[in-house]
């Protein structure tokens, strides 16, 4: 599929991106896919690698649930626990939107993918200009702070304590995002800060 070029100030350039970034929101955004997707509210998903056992099953099947219910979801998929997340999704028919860390002109597609984006229920979106194509610990940063302005709501099912996605979700939360998480004892350091429980039956609380 051919890529999108999205211009800052036209009528379907993310608008949360100009709400959250305000005068530093990205010139060009480029995308391939379904643009309205942008348009579902996404519910973001961000986890730390290393994870619990037990939050590693709860977060599958919750994952299960949004696919089941066709939920939007967002992610950069890029952490062991969120690239499995993806493949469940790729087992349903429900949309979803995928930021890499990286620019994606000429980007190859998995063969996996081609099918979803026919149908019209992918779509890869990022910030990042063709010549950055290498992946960085400062570029995943931006990556999710990009992801966190376009999505709805967030659902971090583990955040290590003193990890990178531990300080962006207190940062989320400074910014007035709703951060989910499961309530559990692994979760303290998130609830503390002002995430809300998610109930992995019922949906967000």
């Amino acid at each position: 599929m051919d890529l999108i070029k999205i211009d800052k100030g036209y009528n379907n350039y993310p608008f949360l991106l100009n709400q959250y970034f305000n005068e530093h929101a990205s010139c060009t955004v480029n995308a391939i896919g379904n643009l309205d997707l942008l348009q579902d509210k996404p519910l973001a998903v961000f986890s730390s690698s290393k994870c619990p056992g037990n939050i590693i099953l709860r977060t599958y099947d919750f994952i299960r649930q949004l696919r089941n219910r066709k939920v939007t979801v967002i992610s950069g998929f890029h952490s062991s626990i969120e690239r499995e997340c993806l493949n469940i999704l790729l087992k349903g028919n429900q949309p979803v939107i995928i930021c890499p860390a990286r620019g994606i002109e000429g980007m190859r597609l998995k063969p996996e993918y081609k099918k979803p984006l026919e149908d019209g229920r992918f779509l890869f979106i990022s910030s990042f200009t063709e010549k950055e194509k290498r992946i960085s610990a400062e570029r995943a940063l931006e990556r999710n702070r990009f992801i966190a302005a376009i999505a709805d709501k967030i659902f971090i099912p583990y955040a290590a304590p003193k990890s990178k996605t531990e300080n962006l979700c207190s940062e989320l939360i400074k910014k007035g995002k709703t951060i989910l998480t499961f309530d559990s004892e692994h979760n303290r350091n998130l609830l503390e800060s002002g995430a809300a429980v998610i109930d992995i039956e019922l949906g967000p609380a």
